[in-house]
């Protein structure tokens, strides 16, 4: 990493948290003084309070990191929710950091932005050619609608902001809630308690025939930094490994790995999600040259341990 972060200061929305704390080891490893705004002190829904945050921290850089997120349940529970919480929030802090005149503005996108159907593996360019998959498209939507405004922000006003979409993260200290965890930390739980207490079969929601792609979030990190120091382009930027593979499949490899000798009963009523998902990762080694390093057994063992 080079000397581009000394004497930088940088504010994290979403630094303590899953991706964040790694971030956040990068940048001051890198030399950058870092300020992480705590959701007690600074509800960034609130005008008010990103004012206080921006004046507080008075930043160079913002990496936008801080979202309300959740798993399928908890997207059909809350979708209004998701979406507002997630607009507002994104929406007032490239507003604010606009009227500020600041370096640059990073914003952490999802992959639930992609149309539900998108050609696999999906390329940057597809992210408007249908809509998002129903479960989660409120949150996917108000998301996308922030690169519609550092777009519209870098044509006006000439605001440096880029945008990243990460595909879906894992690694240790990942959100193991089963009301509000991701598959692979739902699958662990599960499988390590079926485990422990002997049983035979494990109930999980939809088909197992849906496919995701999963980066580890070391890896994530790595990545974010990296376009926050070198990518200077509007356009969005995919970050994955590009590795697809099947619930099912998923499934198999941690069984193996805790220890569970049962079953899966694939509840079928429940919702599946969006049918595939890959990522053409050519953009990002491209545009700064990054790619993801760590192999996805490695990363599960460690997740896993």
């Amino acid at each position: 990493m080079s000397g581009a972060w000394s004497g930088k200061t940088v504010t994290v929305p979403g630094g303590s948290g899953f991706l964040g704390s790694e971030v956040v080891k990068r940048l001051e490893a890198a030399g950058a003084s870092v300020f992480v705004p705590r959701s007690r002190d600074y509800d960034l829904t609130t005008e008010d309070r990103v004012r206080a945050m921006y004046e507080d921290s008075s930043p160079d850089v913002v990496v936008h990191l801080a979202a309300r997120v959740g798993g399928i349940g908890a997207n059909q529970r809350s979708p209004g929710t998701f979406f507002y919480d997630n607009l507002q929030m994104g929406a007032l802090l490239i507003e604010h950091a606009r009227r500020r005149g600041l370096e640059k503005f990073v914003c952490v996108g999802t992959v639930c932005s992609y149309p539900k159907f998108a050609a696999v593996p999906f390329r940057e360019d597809d992210l408007w050619s249908g809509y998002p998959e129903e479960t989660n498209a409120p949150y996917g939507i108000a998301k996308k609608a922030l690169l519609v405004q550092l777009q519209a922000y870098r044509q006006e006003f000439g605001m440096r902001g880029i945008y990243l979409i990460p595909v879906n993260l894992y690694g240790p200290r990942d959100n193991f809630d089963l009301e509000s965890s991701h598959v692979i930390p739902a699958l662990i739980r599960k499988c390590v308690e079926a485990a422990e207490r002997g049983d035979d079969v494990i109930e999980v929601w939809g088909s197992g025939e849906p496919t995701r792609e999963f980066l580890y979030v070391e890896d994530a990190a790595d990545g974010i930094v990296a376009a926050a120091e070198r990518y200077e382009d509007g356009e969005p930027v995919n970050l994955g490994t590009g590795r697809e593979i099947s619930i099912r499949d998923l499934a198999g490899l941690i069984a193996e790995r805790t220890g569970f000798r049962g079953t899966f009963s694939w509840n079928a009523e429940r919702p599946d999600g969006q049918p595939r998902r890959a990522l053409d990762v050519s953009r990002a080694r491209d545009g700064f040259g990054w790619t993801a390093k760590v192999p996805f057994e490695e990363g599960l063992e460690a997740t896993i341990s």
